[in-house]
């Protein structure tokens, strides 16, 4: 197993000890709670509206893969919605708790934009083979991680159709982690 695909496997786990400092030593006030809060549900949002389309493939952890070359939803404006959204997840909540403030913030940002660096060029090798010129096209057009503002169209494309139920259904324990954490930090402002 290379790196890339450890890293893959495991990248479920790698924001717990961001998590930790963040707890221990947060210094939040209701302003920070407030405004890492909205960027928590910004992150949320890109995160469903991929997992509305892409499904519960997403959560796999025992390589890359995947049915469709998915296009349509949040992946017609940014190749890799769920881990912006997972990156505006772990800014918010740093920004929710003001840990360290702003060390610890840009060093967890720095580490998984290296971190989802490293899985997409993984997962590009893949789509790359699995749905060569119509990834080529797509990989061109479409940026990384900041979301363009034109859609990307390509009506050749088979896509999946837009569930948001098996999309909350699989969005579940992400939604469960990021209140469970905001939670936390909540409760160590209060009673700090």
């Amino acid at each position: 197993m290379n790196i890339a695909s450890k890293i893959f496997k495991y990248r479920s786990y790698t924001p717990l000890p961001f998590v930790l400092l963040m707890l221990i030593f947060q210094e939040a006030t209701v302003i920070t709670i407030l405004i890492g809060f909205v960027i928590v549900l910004f992150g949320e949002f890109f995160r469903l509206w991929g997992v509305c389309y892409a499904g519960s493939e997403t959560r796999t952890t025992d390589g890359v893969g995947g049915t469709y070359l998915v296009v349509s939803g949040a992946f017609a404006y940014v190749r890799n919605p769920l881990y912006l959204g997972n990156m505006l997840m772990y800014l918010g909540v740093g920004i929710m708790s003001m840990a360290l403030f702003p060390y610890l913030q840009i060093a967890a940002l720095l580490f998984f934009f290296w971190q989802y660096t490293v899985i997409i060029k993984e997962e590009e090798g893949f789509l790359k083979t699995k749905f060569g010129k119509n990834y080529e096209d797509y990989l061109k057009a479409v940026p990384k991680l900041i979301p363009s503002l034109s859609k990307y169209r390509n009506s050749g494309i088979e896509q999946p159709p837009l569930n948001l139920e098996a999309g909350l259904r699989s969005e579940s324990r992400t939604m469960q982690a990021i209140l469970a954490v905001s939670f936390l930090v909540i409760i160590r402002f209060v009673l700090s």
